[in-house]
């Protein structure tokens, strides 16, 4: 009988190295740049410019300041604050204080600031005078202390110098990110998060010298404080718009060099419909999150010289998970692309990895993956499982690894670019009085690309009073969740055998179908 062949021998043992891995620690990055690119403009918003000189002085006395009202290391100090250079003195400013900073988004009512503000813990609470009503409403209600952006003690008194070693996972920021339960999640980003997604986007986008990135999505949300963040870690420029106007940001483009845009489909949109006239190849690239884009959106992008890349993101990998490399935007139009260097995609089906083309939940892992959700282990414990950032949206990974978004979470509403979770609305609607039972579905909408549909069922013997109805939802939801259209049901809602609404169902039904 012959012998099978000995094996090859595997490869030689490592060395040892002659000294212990360190920890990886990451440097203040506005004063590196400080240091590294004094005279480079660091953010920049209408006839306002902040250099990186400017910026590290500005954030240190604003740090030394917060130091002196009592804010310690790792406790979390609230922002609601306008876009704008002052937004990023800020978020810089209680960093390097060492605290979390934990921007509101400015569009939700007074009680649900304070929510957050109780919930992560906050005794602090920066804003600026647009939002000053709003702002101490909710402190009030949350019993934090409320300080004034404009103070003149922001700019005097003591300075702190960036630090030279911050651990890379120390937590930045604390974003709130909403989920199906209805109740929001304080999702926790460290430094080592933000860092590992600037490289990353880098590695995919490149970097040059006189990049300019237009931020005009609000700065509170992962997307756009993340262009803040990346532009200091590069040494380039943020350009800063105070909300989206589709004529400035196409002048923008167009004529104020701006190179890198993030925006979501409807604000494109909007851009396109204003003129027919080309864009100048200083546009290197149109980021587009938000959702899956119309294909013919993509098309005329592209046929008036804007190369939109369609990128896949979520707050719980510090926003981009995959995006479209320049190259592949027409080859692999309608994709997200590939995953981003350092960040592993895996779509999985019933506990295995599912076959090319197949439709299945999208798992991330990597450094950009956040720390967990603040107070809340078992949420956190759900979310992360070996390893794996289980993200609740579905897609697929093609034979060569790209991945398209076959829709997100099962029941979010993606309206102008907002999340809306329907049980969160639901919860409201079913606060009011003579309310039986409530589905909240999206629907299909050219301008906003969803809208959101309230059903309502009465509660026996009552008549439902929409306008009061209206009235109460204003006090609970911000704005973009408040329904646009309300139904009045006759009867009960399906439901499944476990009594859970199927709002899939209820939304086939608004449809005709």
């Amino acid at each position: 009988m012959v012998s099978a062949p000995a094996p090859p021998p595997g490869p030689p043992p490592a060395p040892k190295s002659a000294t212990p891995l360190l920890a990886v620690e990451l440097g203040d990055w506005v004063a590196r740049r400080a240091s590294t690119h004094p005279d480079v403009v660091a953010v920049e918003c209408g006839d306002e410019r902040l250099t990186y000189r400017a910026l590290d002085e500005r954030a240190g006395t604003a740090a030394g300041h917060l130091v002196a009202l009592g804010v310690v290391e790792g406790e979390r100090v609230g922002l609601l604050h306008a876009n704008g250079n002052d937004f990023a003195v800020f978020v810089h400013a209680i960093t390097r204080a060492g605290a979390m900073c934990l921007p509101h988004n400015a569009r939700l009512t007074a009680a649900e600031i304070a929510w957050q503000l109780r919930d992560a813990g906050v005794r602090f609470l920066v804003a600026d005078a647009e939002h000053e009503t709003l702002a101490r409403a909710a402190a009030v209600e949350a019993g934090v202390t409320l300080i004034a952006a404009d103070d003149a003690a922001w700019r005097a008194g003591a300075s702190i110098a960036g630090a030279a070693a911050i651990p890379a996972e120390r937590p930045h920021s604390l974003i709130y990110t909403s989920g199906t339960t209805g109740r929001p999640k304080g999702a926790i980003l460290t430094h080592g998060n933000f860092y590992w997604s600037a490289v990353a986007s880098a590695a995919n986008l490149g970097v040059r010298a006189g990049d300019r990135w237009l931020a005009c999505l609000p700065l509170f949300h992962v997307g756009g404080l993340s262009i803040l963040l990346r532009s200091a870690i590069y040494g380039t420029t943020a350009v800063i718009h105070e909300r989206f106007d589709e004529a400035r940001a196409v002048h923008a483009l167009r004529e104020e060099r701006v190179s890198l845009l993030s925006v979501v489909a409807n604000m494109l949109q909007r851009m396109l419909a204003l003129d027919d006239a080309p864009y100048p190849d200083t546009v290197r690239a149109v980021l587009l999150g938000g959702g899956p884009a119309p294909r013919t959106l993509l098309e005329a992008s592209a046929g008036r010289g804007l190369p939109v890349l369609q990128t896949y993101g979520l707050t719980e990998s510090t926003s981009q998970v995959a995006t479209l490399a320049p190259e592949d935007a027409l080859r692999k139009l309608g994709s997200a692309g590939l995953p981003l260097p350092g960040t592993t995609v895996r779509v999985e089906v019933d506990g295995r990895t599912a076959e090319a083309g197949e439709v299945g939940e999208i798992l991330v892992a990597g450094a950009t993956v956040f720390a967990g959700y603040l107070g809340r282990p078992e949420a956190t414990a759900e979310a992360l499982r070996d390893g794996w950032l289980h993200t609740g949206d579905l897609g697929t990974l093609d034979e060569e690894g790209y991945l398209a978004i076959a829709d997100r979470r099962d029941d979010l509403i993606v309206t102008g670019g907002e999340n809306v979770y329907p049980a969160e609305v639901e919860s409201a609607v079913l606060a009011f009085p003579g309310v039986e039972e409530c589905a909240v579905v999206g629907l299909p909408d050219d301008r906003w690309g969803a809208l959101v549909v309230a059903v309502v069922v009465p509660s026996a013997g009552a008549a439902l009073d929409e306008a009061a109805l209206e009235a109460h939802l204003r006090e609970w939801l911000a704005g973009y969740k408040r329904p646009r259209r309300v139904e009045v049901a006759a009867e009960a809602l399906p439901r499944t055998a476990s009594g859970k609404v199927q709002r899939h169902l209820v939304r086939a039904r608004l449809l005709g179908q």
